[in-house]
């Protein structure tokens, strides 16, 4: 188990790089419109642990790369990511995200999905200047299944249902294809061989797998305050993640009866007796333990990459991801 430090040690391995990809970002921010640049450093300055730009940046070092490419797919990752989040907190009328109200909370729906389009293109003008087909090819597809995931999520939304390989398909769409987007850029700009290039593909893929499982986790283990959004959320929007869907498995006929009416009509009031559901069952440990099994994975996968401390910093960075708090 990582302690919370693990993080800064990672960060403070590639901090020169960090510090370009975040002025990189302010610079391409940049927008004649007044309103674009207010809300787009609104949620890029929201805090944030770069984690997918960290993957972006370790990968490519961890490959040998020592050129720009790193830095500038690492932008357009972060990019990519918070369109997604834009798009995401309008489609669930969220209202709070890392501890402050959401863009579309400060200045309405319209303007956060009209940003998000921003940010897509915006991601697409710097990807093309990479000048390489492969990136092109990779992003693309990336973003395709990214918003391919976003409409299963809205399918499975109030459907009690849902199974277990059906979370899995959406967990991989919506958050782990665009870590294993990343951490394979990483060895496309070192012009890596293809064994390389799979190893850091299932790095990513179980590393954004255990990310997705953790937040399912928190939204009903955490605090409001340690979260920095509300918990329960996904309770509320009717969302059948892993921990609801193990409950539900486990739990008897009234309890089972109280969960599928909240997933099917938003369960906020019925928050508190569903959690004694979710913790008679296990289903935290439960999704937690998956969790882990999905770290295993991508430790496995890293530990091929040649020994550098970028290696050893990609498998550190996944025994983080299992350990944080939010």
């Amino acid at each position: 188990m990582s302690n919370p430090d693990s993080l800064s040690s990672i960060q403070s391995l590639i901090s020169d790089d960090l510090q370009a990809v975040d002025a990189l970002i302010l610079k391409r921010l940049q927008s004649d419109v007044v309103l674009i640049n207010q809300l787009g450093h609104y949620i890029i300055g929201g805090g944030g642990k770069r984690v997918r730009p960290i993957v972006v940046i370790l990968s490519a070092r961890a490959c040998g790369a020592r050129g720009d490419e790193a830095i500038q797919l690492a932008a357009v990752i972060e990019f990519i990511h918070t369109a997604t989040l834009l798009h995401d907190d309008v489609v669930d009328t969220s209202e709070l995200r890392r501890g402050r109200e959401t863009a579309n909370s400060m200045f309405g729906n319209q303007a956060a999905v009209l940003t998000g389009d921003f940010l897509y293109s915006r991601a697409f003008q710097m990807m093309v200047e990479v000048q390489q087909m492969r990136v092109m090819d990779i992003l693309a597809e990336t973003t395709n299944v990214i918003a391919e995931g976003e409409v299963l999520q809205l399918l499975n939304c109030n459907e009690p249902d849902t199974t277990e390989a059906q979370y899995y398909e959406v967990i991989y769409r919506k958050t782990a294809k665009l870590f294993e987007a990343g951490a394979q850029l990483g060895a496309v700009v070192s012009a890596k061989d293809n064994a390389t290039e799979q190893a850091l593909i299932s790095y990513g893929k179980h590393l954004g797998n255990a990310f997705q499982l953790v937040d399912d986790a928190l939204d009903y283990s955490a605090s409001s305050a340690e979260m920095g959004k509300n918990v329960g959320d996904d309770l509320a929007e009717g969302k059948p993640t892993l921990p609801l869907i193990y409950a539900m498995e486990k739990a008897d006929d009234a309890e089972r009866m109280t969960i599928r009416d909240a997933i099917e009509n938003g369960g906020g009031d019925q928050f508190d007796a569903i959690m004694q559901t979710i913790h008679k069952t296990g289903a935290i440990e439960y999704t937690l333990k998956a969790a882990q099994h999905a770290v295993d994975q991508a430790s496995a996968a890293a530990i091929k990459l040649p020994d550098t401390p970028y290696r050893d910093a990609l498998i550190e960075l996944a025994q983080f991801t299992q350990s944080r708090t939010h």
